[in-house]
């Protein structure tokens, strides 16, 4: 996975976490705008997601995080 999506996702988890606490879900469309403009890039999130980890459609955030952390 590209180091820009890493940092998104990083990103994204501790704005959840903040806002919402430690046992917030989300799913990986939590990284994208509304509008698909990186088509590209949400498959390769979409496959570490649902082909590499087989996580289900919503996970915690923290466990993302973590998973992501893991292969830095």
């Amino acid at each position: 996975m590209r180091d820009s999506l890493k940092q998104k996702i990083i990103e994204t988890c501790d704005k959840k976490i903040a806002a919402k606490g430690p046992t917030v879900g989300l799913s990986f469309y939590a990284f994208f705008a509304n509008r698909n403009d990186d088509p590209a890039l949400l498959m390769e999130a979409a496959t570490w997601w649902i082909q590499t980890h087989r996580l289900d459609h919503f996970e915690k955030a923290n466990r993302v995080k973590a998973l992501v952390l893991a292969e830095k």
